[in-house]
């Protein structure tokens, strides 16, 4: 296998490759760290990548399999990593200058899942600071850029993960997703990305945003490798009290059963206005391969979806003003020179290590929690969160899925909204009520926009039926293969 069939396999069929022998994991993990050399000065999408590490897993990867010892079929694979999830001995910054020389103590629960399985982590990739983002501009460290075209940005906040897969710079990486955070960048930048139902995925050794929302989950360029690589980080786990405590059927197993075409609701609510023409007509013609395959089509109504915007960032904010409390110059985080007292020291280490975007989030979720705005904000947006989710159940009695835009246009160019949070929080528009419901959504490349740019749809699903909701992404993937190539990777060669 050449460098340049390496670079365009899927994770799975470069599993099928190791298990013929026909490449090593030290080839793949060679290839790969080539093209991370060669393209990501301009892409951005690493933070670090400690080449020598990674190809001493590879070589003991191809140790276990010369001696039948194999960890699993995907024994040996590269995983790229959201530097938001901790594996021993690796950087765990979340982008942000407050932890930008800490490296983590232990190993979460999904990375063990990974190490299980004989996955190799491949590098700490980008993201908004402390996934407070939608175009990774907020990063503390350097902007990450769309391999479709470097002026535009991926998305965010798992923006690195999406940028480093559509570069083929990874097979595959792993995001989180607390409002949209992996299926905005997976439409942005054109490959598959799963946000699981919450609690499938264990959040133990995952750097809190907002803990009732975040999820870990899978980004690729099948959905055959998403569905993988969701199996491996699945599963109950007793150090994370959220996690859903029974043990579920396999969605990779589920998505190669026969599929009976299913019935598909479209929410008025998400094709009104705001929705740019071209990504209003991809969807449409997303549709009707849907209905040309056999699925019943049928509309449906949100009616709460216009809360949801202002609900996530009255509940988000508040979670991460708590979550965030812990970063506090005195521990293990970054400690102001400056300070001259204790109190001092507190207002100095954070005023210096947050972002602007993150301290924006710190002190909206301070207000709406403090004495007096509780039961006017926080409690309110609670009551109307569970209406989001009323909303979606209600419609899961008539529909088996839904079937909307993953965002309300292609990429926007970086530097375009970063002076203008309001619309910068509006790019999440039709992923944020996923998160708010705690169910399933799939992102996947419908085409492209005049300027080249890629443009996604979604599909949502009921809690923990993602075989289902991967199942119905297959049949498009089969009617209607995404078969483009970024500009960035075309124009270098690679």
């Amino acid at each position: 296998m050449d460098t340049e069939g390496i670079l365009e396999a899927s994770a799975i069929e470069l599993g099928k490759a190791l298990h013929k022998g026909k490449v090593s994991s030290v080839e793949i993990c060679t290839a790969l760290a080539d093209q991370v050399e060669a393209i990501d000065p301009e892409v951005g999408a690493f933070l670090t990548l400690d080449r020598e590490k990674v190809l001493e897993a590879a070589a003991a990867s191809d140790a276990r399999r010369e001696k039948g010892k194999k960890l699993s079929p995907i024994d040996g694979i590269p995983v790229g990593i959201k530097d938001v999830m901790a594996i021993e001995g690796e950087p765990l910054t979340c982008a942000s200058r407050i932890l930008e020389k800490f490296n983590s103590p232990y190993t979460g629960t999904v990375g063990n899942k990974l190490l299980s399985a004989g996955l190799i982590p491949f590098g700490r990739l980008n993201m908004d600071e402390f996934a407070m983002g939608s175009s990774t501009e907020n990063s503390a460290v350097k902007k990450t850029r769309n391999p479709w075209n470097t002026e535009h940005a991926p998305g965010g906040s798992s923006g690195g993960s999406a940028a480093a897969v559509a570069a083929r710079e990874c097979p595959w990486s792993l995001g989180s997703d607390t409002g949209g955070s992996i299926r905005q960048p997976a439409a942005f930048c054109g490959v598959v990305g799963l946000k699981p139902t919450y609690g499938r995925v264990s959040r133990f050794g995952l750097a809190a945003f907002a803990s009732s929302l975040d999820q870990i989950g899978p980004m690729g360029r099948s959905i055959d490798d998403v569905a993988t690589l969701l199996d491996v980080i699945s599963g109950p786990d007793p150090l994370d009290s959220t996690s859903w405590p029974e043990k579920l059927e396999a969605a990779s197993v589920q998505l190669h059963m026969p599929d009976e075409p299913r019935k598909l609701g479209i929410p008025e609510e998400y094709f009104g206005e705001g929705i740019q023409p071209e990504v209003r007509s991809a969807v449409e013609e997303v549709i009707e391969v849907y209905r040309t395959v056999g699925y019943k089509i049928k509309k449906i109504s949100l009616p709460h979806t216009g809360l949801a915007v202002p609900t996530y960032y009255i509940i988000a904010t508040a979670e991460a003003s708590s979550n965030l409390a812990r970063y506090d110059g005195i521990r293990y985080t970054h400690r102001s020179p400056k300070a001259v007292d204790g109190i001092d020291l507190y207002y100095q280490s954070r005023g210096e290590g947050f972002g602007q975007e993150v301290k924006r989030r710190i002190i909206l979720g301070s207000y709406v929690l403090s004495s007096g705005y509780y039961d006017a904000y926080y409690k309110r947006a609670q009551q109307v969160r569970t209406l989001i989710r009323n909303d979606f159940l209600k419609a899961f009695g008539e529909v088996d899925a839904i079937l909307t835009p993953t965002t309300p246009s292609p990429a926007f160019q970086i530097g375009e909204k970063v002076d203008d949070p309001i619309s910068m929080y509006l790019a999440d528009i039709f992923t944020i009520s996923v998160n708010l419901a705690g169910l399933p959504g799939l992102s996947m490349p419908c085409g492209l926009s005049e300027s080249g740019l890629p443009i996604g749809f979604q599909l949502i699903g009921q809690p923990f039926a993602e075989g289902n909701l991967l199942q119905t992404g297959k049949a498009y993937e089969i009617a209607q293969p995404f078969k483009h190539r970024p500009a960035l990777v075309t124009n270098n060669g690679k």
